[in-house]
């Protein structure tokens, strides 16, 4: 019996089993199935890479081999770049230290006269909290031992992985179609076909949105006179790459080198006023016309998301939750049993409420394709 003849809560609920079960499946083998993960989207983004070795005769062996290599010395170039910023934030430390002392000292004096509390009793607070915070430090620490070394297993078996899937594609592939009936390869294909676009737009997108938010943000940071603007920028350009929250993160740690490396207050304000003026060019100017708009997430799916995959499979899980999203509705919208949860996933919010309009009750190409036209998102084309 198929799952389509099955009666409508029995469908409801193999549907919500089924989340569960890979919610579940995804804790307990986060560390296998996330770096598989992240090398088949790279492997997709090597590919056209791969295509131009391979048309210029190379052994299939080099032709993956150059463009994993190629890959390995750009992100090294990343980490030389970074760590000579960190290099040059901790030689200035003791002016850092003096910074710090002068804005508490006058956050103490703000403090005492606006309240009752003396500077021994707000000396008394920070120590115990401090001593709070050391404790905390110390078991975070003993953890992040157990974290490096599973960081550095992710990185030795990232290469390893996107080799074997460039080199098994066509076995993949083939496995894909033969999960499905053969009247359903048409939908296959045409679906296998969009995730590879969106896929290759998004990561190229994330890499051309880290350059020119470094570029941009270092640049007009540098200009006005804040210490260490390069270093701010590459922090908020990566931190960026998580949905919403990257953002957040990217702004206080912004604010927080800021304080440390300078005596005045208004540097801070700069440093705000920048990004925002750089998140305002980069999600309404840029990164639209990078990334394009052929499949759109609703704002509640996308920071839902983030926080399912963060705390599912940490940072790499929020890194992937977007573009994971994005792959489900394609698939989702291609399926007769599965369409209501691509209608949860988009942005194709209908003008009239369904309760009045009977016509948005259903999904129907005619309908799919008003609300597309409504919300400015560019039509899925028939392949």
């Amino acid at each position: 019996m198929q799952i389509r003849n099955l009666p409508l809560t029995v469908r409801r609920s193999i549907e919500l089993l089924g989340l569960m079960l890979c919610g579940y499946l995804l804790i307990i083998g986060k560390d296998i199935i996330m770096p598989v993960l992240m090398a088949f989207f790279i492997s997709i983004m090597l590919l056209p890479l791969y295509n131009f070795f391979k048309k210029r005769k190379f052994p299939e062996a080099l032709a993956i081999f150059f463009p994993i290599l190629i890959l390995a010395i750009g992100i090294a170039l990343v980490v030389w770049f970074f760590s000579s910023q960190v290099s040059d934030l901790i030689a200035d430390f003791p002016q850092i230290r003096k910074n710090v002392a002068k804005h508490l000292n006058s956050l103490s004096n703000w403090v005492s006269s606006i309240s009752s509390f003396s500077t021994r009793e707000q000396t008394r607070f920070v120590n115990e909290q401090a001593n709070k915070f050391l404790n905390v430090s110390g078991g975070l620490l003993t953890g992040a031992a157990g974290s490096v070394s599973s960081i550095l297993v992710f990185i030795g078996l990232l290469p390893i992985y996107i080799y074997l899937l460039l080199f098994y594609k066509n076995l993949l592939l083939r496995f894909v179609f033969l999960w499905f009936p053969e009247d359903d390869h048409p939908k296959v294909r045409e679906a296998v076909l969009e995730t590879k676009v969106i896929i290759k737009s998004y990561l190229l997108g994330l890499l051309i949105q880290i350059s020119y938010i470094t570029v941009l943000l270092g640049g007009i940071l540098l200009l006005i006179g804040i210490k260490h603007a390069l270093l701010i920028a590459v922090i908020f350009a990566f931190l960026n790459l998580i949905p919403y929250v990257g953002a957040l993160v990217g702004n206080v740690i912004g604010v927080l080198l800021t304080v440390s490396s300078s005596e005045e207050a208004w540097p801070i304000l700069a440093v705000l006023g920048t990004i925002a003026f750089v998140q305002f060019l980069d999600n309404n100017i840029l990164m639209p016309r990078i990334v394009g708009s052929k499949v759109k997430i609703n704002a509640m799916a996308a920071i839902l998301g983030v926080f399912i995959g963060g705390s599912l499979a940490g940072i790499s899980g929020m890194f992937l939750s977007l573009p994971i999203i994005a792959i489900l509705k394609v698939m989702f919208d291609r399926s007769s049993i599965f369409k209501h949860w691509g209608v949860l996933l988009g942005d194709e919010r209908p003008e009239q409420n369904p309760m009045d309009t009977p016509e948005l009750r259903v999904q129907t190409e005619e309908v799919q394709e008003k609300l597309e036209v409504e919300n400015e998102i560019q039509p899925t084309k028939k392949k």
